[in-house]
């Protein structure tokens, strides 16, 4: 599956008028499950959340789950440089990146979103300073729990006092601007008596000046009295009022900052109460990844795992048939041929002793494998498919399924020696077969004999496995003139210095045969013997432990699909290659 990541926003934009980072959305391939493994979704990072979307063009029908960032932790994967994990709790999600520098550009990202969170930040308290708008506090304040209530009693009765202060300060402001406004209309009324008196002095100077002076000085006394304002006792309580308002809000302050104070401790060890937690669940996390039964694509098969059989074989089946549309979309013939590596001579003592024990396998199959199966050999008949016939016998050794297989079968046109040829010649190997990832000749022992290490193509969630097997090809002559001769390539596990076992692969151990019989049909009168006077019949064995650990149900039902496929695409290919060739016997 391809993995890609892009995204709608850089890490550095920022909403000026909230201060929140943007959002960030792109596609990243994420862990579904075992039998689906690693999809492509659409992420989206906003709000200090993260979601994700079947598709950017399904984002109206909601998303398809969400994180919250909060308490979320982020860890780059130690060996893949495009996948990193989040885990919030129990929940983890499993995304990979198109390449590491998205991976980073996901990874600041996310972090920035947490830290504009608030959560777990050690100046979140101290962005404000200690100098913080009533109202603030006292949202804050409404915001604590019961077993902090008694703490901030006192703080909230200064700010019940406050409240009361501002409306006598409220009320003396609007009775000063009372008296102003009297003290206005006073000044406009002196000036207008004053232009009368002007005005009436030629007439009556004496007694108009004297009535004035006594209107003036009574209307004065008479404003005063009518007003009834004690403009110095105003101003002695106005002073009075604003000095309790400081030393109100100046105690607020105080019992703020011890607050605050009290808050930061607080936060300190709930900080390091986090990092404690954080520090046991990575230990826990990297534990728990040492086991068997752990999840997610990291999976490893083994008998204490928490998948049933039925989910495993579901798991191994979706992965066979992905690689099955896979091997049909390529065609035929186009492979590139595989790099061989060819190992030093292990000296001439040690292959008389390989050519031996090929003498000695050969004799076994030629002595066994052809006896029939009817009788006391157990032998169950799995499948039939016109000629061919697959018949297994059920043997188990420490819970590891070592089913003996065995396969008849008749092909028309090809001959025991051909069949037996393809099945051995290394450079035509990856043109039928299938499930090999690559291989190496290790030694070459003879012209007919070589040592062979080969990887199979990981099925999930079983382990990868390898194989390092000595293969042969004999032609055993017939004692009675009246029996064809047999081909026979044999294929049995062996050890050697240059392919070791490694930790990357479980070495499994083979001992297969392919024996062939040709049977010629006389053609008519003095014809040539052609293609189709001839029949080989096959009669293949396989003898396979696959070492590690699977459900038996699970290696049963693989075997039962996979051998007679194998057998029908290895004839059909070697009918092909023959076709219009000289028979060779």
């Amino acid at each position: 599956m391809s993995e890609k990541s892009s995204s709608s926003g850089s890490d550095d934009d920022v909403d000026p008028e909230s201060g929140q980072h943007m959002e960030l959305g792109g596609v990243l391939s994420k862990w579904t499950n075992y039998i689906h493994g690693w999809q492509d979704r659409w992420v989206v990072l906003k709000n200090n959340t993260l979601s994700y979307y079947k598709s950017e063009d399904e984002r109206e029908y909601g998303c398809r789950g969400s994180l919250c960032l909060s308490k979320a932790v982020i860890t780059p994967h130690e060996f893949d440089e495009c996948r990193f994990d989040i885990s919030v709790n129990d929940s983890v999600w499993y995304l990979r990146a198109e390449d590491p520098e998205h991976r980073l550009q996901w990874i600041e990202s996310i972090e920035l979103h947490k830290a504009e969170s608030g959560y777990g930040s050690e100046t979140s308290l101290r962005r404000h300073g200690s100098m913080l708008s009533l109202t603030s506090a006292a949202s804050a304040l409404s915001a604590t729990s019961s077993s902090s209530f008694k703490k901030g009693h006192r703080l909230r009765e200064k700010l019940a006092e406050m409240e009361t202060f501002r409306d006598i300060l409220c009320r003396q402001v609007d009775t000063l601007q009372k008296f102003f406004d009297n003290c206005a209309d006073a000044v406009s009324k002196d000036e207008f008596q004053r232009d009368r008196e002007d005005e009436d002095e030629d007439e009556f100077p004496a007694t108009s000046r004297t009535d004035a002076e006594c209107n003036h000085n009574n209307n004065g006394s008479k404003e005063k009295c009518d007003n009834g304002i004690d403009f110095k006792g105003e101003a002695i309580t106005f002073k009075a009022t604003t000095a309790g308002i400081l030393s109100t809000m100046s105690h607020c302050i105080e019992l703020m900052v011890k607050r605050e104070d009290s808050w930061q401790k607080r936060l300190d060890k709930e900080l390091e109460k986090r990092r404690r937690l954080e520090d046991a669940y990575k230990s826990a996390v990297n534990e728990l990844k040492k086991k068997s039964h752990y999840g997610g694509p990291d999976y490893e098969e083994g008998p204490n795992s928490l998948i049933n059989e039925d989910e495993f074989f579901d798991a191994v089946e979706a992965e066979l048939d992905r690689q099955d549309k896979i091997e049909e979309q390529v065609c035929r013939n186009v492979r590139a041929e595989s790099d061989f590596s060819h190992f030093a001579d292990c000296g001439a003592l040690k292959i008389l002793s390989r050519i031996k024990s090929v003498e000695e396998m050969v004799q076994n199959h030629m002595t066994y494998s052809l006896q029939d199966v009817g009788g006391d050999a157990n032998w169950q008949l799995v499948i039939e498919e016109g000629e061919m016939k697959v018949y297994r016998r059920e043997v188990e050794e420490n819970g590891i399924v070592l089913d003996p297989l065995k396969a008849t079968h008749a092909v028309k046109g090809v001959t025991g020696h051909e069949l037996c040829h393809y099945f051995w010649d290394t450079s035509v190997r990856m043109d039928w077969e299938t499930t090999i990832e690559n291989f190496n000749v290790v030694e070459t022992l003879s012209d007919n004999a070589i040592i062979v290490y080969q990887t199979h193509k990981r099925v999930w969630p079983a382990s990868q496995r390898d194989v390092l097997y000595l293969s042969a090809i004999r032609k055993i002559l017939a004692t009675n003139e009246n029996d064809p001769d047999t081909w026979l390539v044999c294929n049995f596990s062996v050890d050697h210095d240059n392919a070791l076992p490694t930790n990357r692969c479980i070495r499994a151990k083979i001992n297969v045969a392919m024996i062939c019989q040709t049977l010629v049909s006389p053609p008519e009168g003095d014809k040539e013997i052609s293609r189709d006077n001839i029949l080989c019949k096959i009669t293949y064995v396989a003898n396979v432990n696959p070492g590690g650990w699977a459900p038996a149900s699970v290696l049963r039902a693989v075997a039962k699909r996979e051998y007679p496929k194998f057998l029908k695409r290895f004839t059909s290919y070697v009918q092909e290659k023959t076709a219009g060739n000289p028979i060779l016997f």
